[in-house]
């Protein structure tokens, strides 16, 4: 029989997506002037107000209040209307040193022996179901709000845009779990005031439908853009009027969106956020290589679908567990412990090959922080770090290593495939 899934993504706008931008901006700067610097930092957003706080160990230091007034302007809140612009907020700093406690089991002489910043598990997912490997609900969910946000810094088509957004994308699927249709569409977006509520949800909707949707539809390949049909059920600012929206309307924290960063639903979570992190901290760093590992297995053919976990004792280097489970998606003739069994052998999981093997000693975590952590193509860019207090840097980085198939050719050679 069919059944429907369901999922979400929220803009760069959003309370919550503001709080993990000004934590993975600030572990960048750290990351450009001492790329070996602890950090753990959160970041609360609420209306006018901005409080930074938790763990750094650093031999560089910061503004860390202008780099926060700097990302809240570069997502949009610039207007006093908002009650809440990177100009105006106040910025409180808490930010402390890390715990020599934690510390002691984490940096060891050999650096290839670091342990794991911390226990805990974490899991990696790929399907064919998307040419990046990514659940379908949530690529759509997720392109709704970049293409959403794109208009908004047009200023043209839709001019009345505001910051704040958020999308859902709800599927059907056939009993052997292939997409059949897309069966409704939900998208509340923050908006200037308009005189009259009845005509602003008119404009809102056929905007909605006739600008952006279009935009989207196109990005997906025909197979995609066939599942969009007339009979979606559109549910555009359902509550009526979104004028309040942002840090204004809703505090913010770092890391309440895990599941919009990683799969929608699908799969699985170790429950670890991810943004304000170090590499050392294996909630994010292990995240990474196992959809690295599991991209690479579905692209080498060897399921379908994949998840794979990993689990880590704090302090230890070696994984207490790597686990893999291919859906009954299987197409070749091994058990899924015999698979994992393989990964083991071609995939080093501790702690410091994870950081060298995927380049993540680099400031490459901002673009991570707003729509998603998988899915996105692997590029180079050049980024330009200032401070106050250690000058001006040029850094040429390379974002979304663990999303390169680089692994394939490996993979097919130890599968015999």
């Amino acid at each position: 029989m069919p059944y429907l899934f369901t999922s979400e993504s929220v803009s760069e706008g959003h309370p919550d997506k503001i709080s993990d931008q000004i934590s993975d901006t600030l572990l960048d700067n750290f990351l450009a002037f001492d790329e070996d610097s602890k950090v753990a930092c959160e970041t609360l957003v609420t209306t006018g107000q901005v409080v930074l706080a938790g763990e750094v160990r650093s031999n560089t230091y910061l503004d860390v209040q202008q780099i926060a007034r700097d990302v809240i302007n570069d997502i949009g809140y610039t207007k006093g209307v908002y009650q809440f612009s990177g100009d105006s907020c106040g910025v409180i700093s808490l930010l402390h040193e890390q715990s020599p406690d934690i510390n002691q089991g984490v940096d060891k002489e050999d650096k290839k022996e670091q342990g794991a910043g911390d226990q805990g598990m974490m899991f990696g997912y790929a399907t064919t179901e998307t040419e990046n490997f990514m659940p379908l609900a949530l690529d759509i969910s997720h392109k709704m709000l970049i293409e959403l946000a794109k208009l908004r810094r047009e200023g043209k088509d839709i001019a009345y845009l505001r910051p704040d957004a958020k999308s859902q994308v709800t599927i059907e699927y056939s009993d052997d779990n292939v997409p059949q249709k897309i069966v409704a569409i939900v998208l509340s977006t923050q908006h200037d005031d308009f005189d009259e509520d009845e005509k602003m949800l008119t404009q809102i909707h056929k905007d909605i439908k006739e600008i952006l949707m279009p935009r989207v539809i196109k990005q997906f390949p025909e197979k995609v853009q066939e599942l969009f049909n007339d009979e979606i059920t559109y549910h555009i600012n359902p509550t009526g009027k979104f004028v309040i929206g942002g840090p204004h309307g809703d505090a913010g924290l770092t890391g309440r969106k895990i599941i919009v960063d990683t799969y929608g639903g699908k799969g699985a979570h170790g429950g670890g956020a991810f943004s304000g992190k170090d590499p050392s901290k294996v909630d994010r760093s292990a995240a990474y290589a196992s959809r690295h590992i599991a991209k690479n297995l579905v692209a080498a053919g060897i399921a379908d679908e994949i998840l794979v976990q990993v689990s880590y004792a704090i302090g230890v280097a070696e994984p207490t567990s790597i686990s893999v489970d291919t859906y009954n998606s299987s197409n070749i003739e091994m058990s899924n412990g015999e698979i994992a069994k393989k990964v083991k052998e071609i995939f080093d999981m501790r702690p410091a090959a994870i950081e060298e093997r995927l380049k993540l000693r680099n400031p490459i975590y901002r673009e991570t922080a707003a729509y998603g952590h998988m899915g996105k193509e692997p590029r180079k860019v050049t980024k330009i770090f200032e401070s106050p207090y250690s000058g001006k840097i040029t850094r040429e980085v390379e974002l979304f290593t663990w999303e390169k198939l680089d692994y394939v050719d490996k993979i097919k050679e130890a599968f015999n495939i």
